[in-house]
């Protein structure tokens, strides 16, 4: 009996200390890509930095280094999707539209307003995916929904005008671009589900990269270096590439297989805290009392939107 005891209550323990890891593998993930974004305006404003050359390198470098893993899990898997001309199809859907479309929008409102701002709003992603499965399945948003969907439409009228309709804190630039990123993020979620149930994320999400970089290439090819560059710059851009796209990746994929896609999901808010504070502490971005209830807002849409999934 006791020995029945001491096995459960190990099994507690273990199953306990797997739980921490994987919320603390979530959070990591999530800051890296929060100070890389912080990382992406100090390079883009102060350094000059061209946007459309950071996007280059950070996908080919990435999406190059994930096939290799992929390679290695698999030998000759990452050639899999080409073989199906309907995968090939979606896979260059997925890259473009997705996966590169993320990127630039992303980078590009970094530059125009800053890091904080650009990765809060790309949090409203979830209002066009709540409407898109809305009319796609032919039904009106719960009243969980709508309420998400209301107060990130608060949260975001906060940030951009700080209660003022009529006085526009951020460019109008800036703001349509955000709310691109917040389009691409919704497409990035939703499109690529029929190729994540036959591949591997790391393989998606590699393709995706390297297939984005080679078309981002022909706009800014990877040799033509622009920019003042010194050490610091140099440190900051491999963080960028590395650090803040490898090593957060697969952070992030780790903490889903411990705790599921909905908890890690919900612990990536931590993504816009960390560029917020980053932002505001390191690079003396003026961030309000409004601008961090803007942020609460947005970001609790996640949590309502998280559950009302678990009652469906």
């Amino acid at each position: 009996m006791s020995y029945t005891n001491n096995s459960s209550n190990d099994l507690k323990k273990q199953h306990s200390s797997l739980e921490i890891k994987g919320i603390l593998l979530a959070i990591f993930g999530a800051v890296l890509w929060g100070v890389s974004g912080t990382f992406g305006q100090f390079l883009f404003q102060n350094r000059g930095v061209n946007v459309e050359w950071m996007i280059t390198v950070r996908m080919l470098s990435a999406g190059f280094l994930l096939l290799c893993f992929a390679a290695f899990d698999k030998k000759n898997a990452i050639w899999d999707p080409w073989k199906n001309k309907k995968d090939v199809f979606q896979l260059l859907i997925f890259s473009i539209v997705g996966m590169l479309a993320i990127q630039y929008t992303y980078f590009l409102t970094i530059k125009l307003s800053n890091a904080a701002t650009a990765t809060v709003l790309q949090y409203i992603n979830p209002i066009f995916i709540v409407l898109y499965l809305a009319i796609r399945n032919k039904r009106f948003p719960s009243t969980i929904e709508l309420i998400a969907v209301s107060l990130a439409i608060l949260g975001t009228f906060l940030l951009v005008t700080h209660g003022d309709i009529r006085n526009l804190i951020i460019s109008k630039e800036a703001f349509w671009m955000a709310i691109a990123s917040a389009i691409a993020a919704a497409i990035y979620t939703l499109q690529p589900a029929t190729l994540l149930k036959r591949y591997s994320a790391k393989l998606i999400v590699g393709w995706g990269m390297f297939i984005g970089g080679l078309v981002m290439s022909f706009f800014k090819a990877p040799w033509d270096i622009t920019g003042n560059w010194d050490i610091q710059a140099v440190y900051y851009a491999f963080f960028i590439v590395f650090l803040g796209t490898l090593l957060p990746f697969y952070a992030y994929l780790s903490a889903v297989k411990i705790l599921g896609g909905q908890t890690t999901s919900l612990l990536s808010c931590t993504e816009p805290l960390a560029a917020a504070f980053m932002a505001v502490l390191w690079l003396n971005v003026s961030f309000t009392s409004l601008d961090w209830l803007g942020t609460a807002c947005i970001l609790s849409t996640i949590v309502l939107l998280s559950f009302a999934n678990k009652r469906i």
